[in-house]
């Protein structure tokens, strides 16, 4: 069967619209029972457990991973396994949080026996107040919706996209009270971009020692410009008789003295350098130099020690191949 574009659309745009008002209707459902929630997940000595079957088991994967990575120590068990030796993985210090639309799959049910012997909280995210779940929690959720965006009813669509939703409203809120911060969460995720973006300090991809571009104000710019092909940075630190750093010499500056005179090899380049340049320390995040080097339009920085002599040098090729850009 073909389907036109317009039809398809038309589908596209009911889906949105159904699982928009599902998401909207959960505006209503924060109430105690999720402040309650919150607080059983905020007082945990232990870990809070995420389980679910299904559909609902990919979410609370999801709502698992999300809990972990903003301060709240989280795993998720399947409650297949869980009936099978897994259970041994929940304590008495832990908080367990159930997802299930219907309130009544059987792998979840089967597990509500042996969390009430171990004592611990359970807190149940289901579509059906009056489940079996819902009945047996300490805490239950609302999650349920209107009507699935799928037409034939049967695909979890609008369902799961609630408890998705209502799962960030928990952990978001949960990291607020916890006041977790940038670096808490960057310490969860040292090596992806993020990780690279929160740690990576100037200090830790700078060139430095030899690898800096430096020549003293009394050099002739051809001398300059010796170092800087040999550096290969497209600059040149200039210091003055105290090792301090004086000023920059970069290929703009090149281009605009040649623009006004030949005589590169009789000019100092402390007549042709920039005296009014941007440094930077060497412990400020390798993000804050690209913002700088992105806001001032430049490609490359001096790093200065406390007495203002070079230690570093840091260019925009740095922070690419760092990962930061």
């Amino acid at each position: 069967m073909m389907i036109h574009e317009p039809e398809l659309r038309k589908l596209a745009l009911a889906v949105i619209q159904v699982e928009g008002d599902a998401v909207t209707a959960l505006a209503e459902r924060i109430d105690d029972d999720f402040i309650l929630a919150c607080r059983l997940m905020f007082n945990c000595k232990g870990r809070v457990v995420v389980t679910g079957m299904g559909k609902s088991g990919h979410i609370a994967g999801k709502i698992a991973a999300t809990l972990a990575s903003t301060g709240t120590p989280a795993f998720f068990v399947h409650p297949g396994e869980a009936s099978h030796g897994d259970l041994g993985m929940i304590t008495s210090q832990d908080v367990v949080l159930a997802l299930s639309n219907s309130g009544e799959t059987g792998e979840v049910i089967t597990i509500l026996p042996i969390i009430k012997r171990i004592g611990v909280p359970l807190i149940a995210m289901t579509g059906n107040r009056e489940s079996t779940l819902a009945k047996f929690a300490t805490a239950h959720i609302d999650v349920s919706v209107r009507q699935e965006a799928c037409p034939l009813g049967l695909a979890p669509t609008s369902s799961t996209t609630a408890a998705l939703v209502m799962g960030d409203a928990l952990a978001v809120s949960l990291l607020e009270a916890r006041g977790f911060t940038r670096d808490d969460f960057a310490l969860s995720h040292p090596g992806g971009s993020l990780g690279r973006r929160l740690l990576l300090m100037v200090s830790d991809i700078m060139h430095t020692g030899d690898e800096i571009p430096i020549v003293p104000e009394t050099a002739l710019i051809t001398e300059a410009l010796l170092e800087m092909t040999e550096k290969k940075m497209g600059m040149t630190v200039i210091v003055d008789r105290f090792g301090k750093s004086a000023g920059i010499f970069t290929d703009g500056d090149l281009r605009r003295f040649l623009e006004k005179s030949h005589d590169v090899h009789g000019t100092r380049i402390g007549d042709a350098m920039t005296r009014n340049f941007t440094a930077i320390d060497a412990d400020i995040l390798a993000a804050e130099a690209m913002q700088i080097m992105q806001q001032k339009k430049i490609n490359a920085l001096i790093v200065n020690d406390e007495s203002h002599k070079p230690v570093g040098a840091l260019s925009m090729h740095d922070l690419i191949h760092a990962g930061i850009v």
